[in-house]
């Protein structure tokens, strides 16, 4: 598993906006909020389009971007498409279900080191009622959901990234493997996922020589409150690492009063905790994001398939 070192990649801004239940929840200082899930639009998708057309606007502005890394969770991540489409910027789209972000970070801090590429926008949304429709039910279904179970966080995110210094330096990453346990429960990703945080995270601290306890927090992606616990025991019971520096983004957006089962999922999830309540702190310096993804199908599952997972890990070094 390749782990990379950075030299001179930084997150220059970042814009976040959030959604009618995230709004209400443990985070208060999101740039945007809003409260109708349609967004003003005739559809949950043009809504997601929307959404990532407002975090655009914000980090296009007066800045000439060269390329724009996006991903979503829709069908052949349209809505990115859609979004992004008006912007006359090169484009590639990326698809690692709710590890996407970290997947972009990666790429986009290797496009950086070619010396005719400046400016590059790394940028996620999830709505929950487009995913839901898509890998579940749509909700006028009713269709009950178990307490392993997730809620699709809806939101966006977008990052500046360049070689301009700035209190946010991209030091280092670990691109993760498929891992595939054969898990075949789709109420219990946070089960599927959590191997392949461990394994991610363990070869990350092997390949840079690192203990765990060199980071201030690991934070991982949607694994949420059973998943999280799946990941510390399996961490001490297979690699002999303690995680007491850990926190899964998953359970840090939504109270508890709000019904949310296991929490949140969803690409947005880790850099709305990410960038609205870890770097808005004082408390850490050195984070490893260990962003995860369930890379099933609806198909597949209706085939008896299983789930398979990917984590990837930046390090990011927060100059306070």
């Amino acid at each position: 598993m390749p782990s990379i070192r950075f030299n001179n990649e930084y997150i220059n801004s970042f814009y976040s906006l959030a959604g009618p239940k995230e709004r209400l929840g443990k985070i208060k200082n999101y740039d945007l909020t809003f409260d109708d899930y349609y967004f003003n639009e005739k559809t949950f998708e043009q809504a997601e389009v929307k959404m990532q057309k407002v975090v655009l606007d914000f980090l296009t502005k007066d800045n000439n971007i060269d390329v724009i890394l996006g991903g979503d969770l829709s069908n052949q991540i349209t809505n990115s498409t859609y979004a992004i489409k008006n912007y006359n910027s090169s484009f590639l789209g990326l698809y690692s279900a709710c590890a996407t972000f970290a997947e972009e970070l990666i790429i986009a801090s290797n496009l950086l080191n070619n010396k005719e590429i400046n400016n590059v926008i790394c940028i996620t949304s999830s709505h929950n009622l487009t995913a839901e429709k898509e890998f579940r039910f749509p909700i006028e279904y009713g269709s009950p959901k178990k307490e392993t179970s997730t809620f699709t966080a809806t939101g966006c995110v977008g990052s500046l990234l360049s070689n301009k210094p700035s209190n946010i330096k991209l030091e280092s990453a670990t691109i993760g493997k498929i891992v595939d346990l054969d898990w075949k429960d789709p109420n219990n990703f946070g089960a599927a996922m959590a191997p392949a945080a461990a394994d991610t995270i363990a070869n990350h601290l092997k390949d840079l020589k690192r203990d765990v306890s060199y980071y201030d927090l690991i934070l991982t992606g949607d694994l949420g409150k059973i998943g999280s616990k799946i990941l510390i025991e399996y961490m001490k019971e297979e690699y002999n690492i303690n995680l007491k520096n850990h926190m899964d983004a998953g359970t840090e957006i939504f109270c508890d009063s709000q019904n949310v089962y296991s929490g949140s999922s969803g690409p947005v999830t880790i850099p709305l905790v990410f960038f609205n309540k870890i770097i808005k702190s004082t408390k850490h310096q050195k984070v490893l994001l260990v962003a995860t993804g369930a890379l099933h199908s609806p198909l597949m599952l209706n085939q008896k398939g299983s789930i398979p997972a990917i984590a990837h890990a930046v390090s990011i070094e927060v100059i306070r």
